[in-house]
């Protein structure tokens, strides 16, 4: 603790009385516990329910997919709608309470602009969200990804049979 910052520091974990603080166990000086300390400027903490994502932590960037119908199309349609998200908190409470094997809900909370907040809102009220976990380093630029059942599977529509209309013949 340097004598001439005067700044607070906050508990970050649970600690034990005679316990050594360590740098890991509180923030730096005037740094705020917590979400909001965790929030950059201008960013926004948005909680988004997945299943089974044991394997995301605090920290890793994700890809966000929705899973839908939509008026115009036939069946539900999957399209990615935010790339590269920062994962700031992960509810992990539900994960002792289960031993028979169900998947799980978890909650995992991202940092987001207030544009993005409103396109995630919209998403988890209208369909499913899921995460994909993004590489360290990566940097690939993607485009617009769209696929609905028949991409999948390669299914192309047929092309609707072309009536041939018969030469008319006039007889008495």
């Amino acid at each position: 603790f340097p004598e001439d910052n005067s700044e607070p520091r906050y508990v970050l974990r649970p600690m034990e009385k005679f316990e050594p603080i360590l740098a890991i166990k509180v923030t730096e000086p005037g740094e705020q516990a917590g979400l909001t300390g965790a929030l950059e400027k201008g960013m926004r903490a948005f909680a988004i329910k997945v299943e089974a994502a044991d394997f995301l932590q605090p920290g890793d960037r994700v890809d966000i997919y929705w899973t839908g119908a939509t008026e115009s199309s036939t069946g539900e349609i999957t399209r990615l709608i935010e790339s590269t998200m920062k994962i700031i908190a992960v509810d992990r409470n539900g994960k002792s309470q289960s031993s028979d094997g169900s998947i799980q809900n978890r909650t995992m909370t991202v940092a987001a602009t207030p544009e993005q907040v409103a396109r995630l809102a919209q998403a988890q009220a209208t369909g499913r969200l899921v995460m994909s976990l993004v590489g360290v380093g990566e940097d690939t630029e993607t485009g617009k990804i769209e696929v609905d059942t028949g991409s999948m599977l390669g299914i192309t529509e047929a092309a609707a049979p072309v009536a041939v209309e018969a030469e008319k013949v006039c007889t008495i």
